[in-house]
C-alpha cells in the first residue's frame, strides 16, 4: 500500500520548478481557503435563522471532533510526512509532524459533510465538499501530504459528521442556548439596530 501511495504522490507533486500560475493556485488552496470556514459560520450566525444557526453550530462540533480523533491517531501512529522521507519536492514551509490524517482537510470536509447531511444548509455543505477536492491536490501538490492522508481525512470527516449528527440530542438544545446567550450579550447594540439577527 507505501508502494501506491508513493506513486500517487510523485505523480500528483510539483516538478521542480512548476508555473507561477499554478503554484499561486495551490498555494491558496492549501494554505488561504481554510479561513473561509470559520467566516462562513460566523457569518451565517450572524445573519441566519434559528435553523441555520444549529446547523452552522452542529457543523462546528463536527470540525472540533474531527480535529480530536485526527490528533488521537496522529499521536498513536505516526506517518512522517513526504519531506520527511526525502521523497518528491516541498514547496511550502511546515512543521514536522504526522501526515495521515490531514488536519487541514479534516476539518474542511468535516464541517462540509455535516452540512450536506443537515436539511437547510445541504447545497452549502455540497459545495463545501467539492472544494475540498482542490484542497486536497493543492497539499499533496506543494509536497506536505500524501494521497491516503487526503483518504484518511475524509473518513474522519465522515465519522464525525455522522457521529454529531447522531447524538445531538444531547448537546445541541444546551450548547445553542450558551451560543446565543453570548451572541445577543457581545452583538447587544448591531440587534437592537437590526444589523444582526438577535
Amino acid at each position: 500500500m507505501e508502494s501506491i501511495n508513493y506513486a500517487l504522490f510523485l505523480w500528483l507533486n510539483a516538478p521542480e520548478h512548476p508555473s507561477a500560475l499554478a503554484l499561486t493556485l495551490a498555494t491558496f488552496f492549501a494554505e488561504r481557503l481554510i479561513w473561509a470556514v470559520p467566516l462562513l459560520i460566523g457569518i451565517e450566525w450572524l445573519r441566519g435563522s434559528e435553523v441555520l444557526r444549529k446547523a452552522m453550530l452542529v457543523a462546528t462540533v463536527s470540525g472540533l471532533l474531527s480535529l480530536l480523533i485526527s490528533q488521537a491517531i496522529g499521536l498513536a501512529w505516526f506517518h512522517p510526512r513526504p519531506f520527511m522521507i526525502g521523497l518528491g519536492n516541498t514547496l511550502i514551509s511546515h512543521v514536522a509532524d504526522a501526515s495521515f490524517p490531514s488536519d487541514h482537510l479534516t476539518l474542511w470536509w468535516a464541517v462540509a459533510f455535516s452540512l450536506s447531511l443537515q436539511q437547510g444548509p445541504r447545497i452549502l455543505g455540497l459545495a463545501l465538499a467539492l472544494l475540498g477536492i482542490p484542497i486536497a491536490w493543492a497539499r499533496i501538490y506543494l509536497g506536505v501530504h500524501f494521497p491516503f492522508d487526503m483518504f484518511g481525512a475524509a473518513t474522519v470527516a465522515g465519522l464525525s459528521a455522522w457521529m454529531t449528527l447522531r447524538s445531538i440530542r444531547w448537546y445541541l438544545a444546551p450548547s445553542y442556548r450558551i451560543a446565543t446567550s453570548i451572541h445577543q450579550r457581545l452583538f447587544g447594540k448591531l440587534i437592537m439596530l437590526g444589523w444582526v439577527h438577535e
